[in-house]
């Protein structure tokens, strides 16, 4: 299944049914009042998350959603039928955007969760509504209220508790088929990860969380260099920050400090997060290389540089120990905030 992670879709809820004028006309009866029903209410447009879908691939082909009108309302008081409702179901972590794209309607971040988009119009009034003492035989009926029609954006955040970044060819797609059951593509050239992919992660019977791989980052991204920095969008919502750095490749506190500007320059608060630094690749160093650019990193960052290969397994369960742990804690400290 192709990934896509934003979709422009047009949206209109149904009209409201008409209102009629009617009177009763019965045998025996010799002054029929008025008796036109009421109009039925349009059908609404409501947004759902749900867990089974991961990509906005079906709006690419289905792009309009409309809402039936609601039945006209017939003789004897009868109203109209009431238009069945619109559930346009979209994968957790969507938000929905107005065609502005900067106006957010609604953030489908759990299971389940329901948002009404568009409200149908409500149903005319028949004659029979404006019946009277001093008006017995009214031949108002009036049409039903328009539905509300709009055009949005739904862009795709995934749902992950940790966050792969790093420079093309940092390992990272290695380092996420080393620690779970996902099958990303590994390829010996830059940009191999062309779309976001999702492991997860299990330590134990009563530890796991999810692990996001987003295609690398280059200088310049957020001008929109190489796959531009639209992918970050998907680790806005993680605990943590894995940030993988190419051990072999020589310079790596530049390496560093090129994707922390990006992440600076990314206006989503992922430079505030938790981050963990690896220094990957370390089969492919010698022992002396190893010492000498950990601690560079660490004089860099100021942080603790964890050593680590995804190819042979080194450093990876102390790497996923301590995201575990990070992730652990932000759980918590949720739950109270709840």
């Amino acid at each position: 299944m192709k990934f896509l992670d934003q979709a422009k879709i047009y949206v209109k809820s149904g009209d409201g049914g008409d209102g009629v004028t009617a009177f009763r006309r019965e045998k025996y009866i010799e002054f029929g009042g008025p008796d036109g029903g009421n109009g039925g209410r349009g059908g609404d447009v409501w947004f759902e998350a749900v867990a089974n879908l991961n990509t906005l691939i079906d709006f690419r082909y289905t792009q309009h959603f409309r809402a039936r009108k609601g039945g006209n309302g017939a003789g004897s008081d009868r109203t109209g039928a009431a238009a069945p409702p619109v559930v346009i179901k979209v994968p957790v972590g969507t938000q929905i955007f107005d065609d502005d794209r900067e106006t957010l309607l609604a953030d489908l971040d759990t299971p389940g969760k329901k948002i009404l988009l568009c409200r149908g119009g409500d149903g005319g009034f028949g004659n029979a509504n404006y019946k009277s003492s001093t008006n017995r035989a009214p031949r108002r009926a009036d049409p039903g209220w328009p539905g509300e029609e709009r055009w949005v954006w739904l862009r795709l955040k995934l749902i992950a508790d940790a966050g792969l970044v790093g420079l093309p060819n940092a390992g990272k797609s290695t380092f996420l088929a080393a620690a779970s059951a996902a099958r990303p593509k590994i390829a010996d050239y830059p940009f191999t990860t062309l779309h976001p992919q999702l492991g997860v992660v299990r330590l134990s019977a009563a530890e796991e969380f999810v692990i996001a791989d987003i295609p690398g980052l280059i200088e310049g991204a957020h001008e929109g260099a190489g796959l531009g920095d639209r992918f970050l969008g998907h680790v806005e919502r993680c605990a943590v920050l894995l940030h993988l750095i190419d051990g072999a490749a020589g310079d790596v506190v530049a390496a560093w400090r090129t994707i922390r500007h990006e992440l600076e320059s990314y206006d989503g608060g992922l430079a505030a997060k938790p981050e963990i630094i690896g220094l990957n690749k370390c089969d492919a160093m010698t022992p002396q290389q190893i010492s000498a650019r950990r601690r560079a990193l660490e004089k860099a960052s100021g942080a603790e540089v964890l050593v680590l290969s995804g190819v042979s397994g080194k450093g990876v369960p102390e790497v996923l120990r301590r995201l575990q742990n990070v992730v652990t804690e932000t759980r918590a400290a949720e739950t109270e905030r709840a």
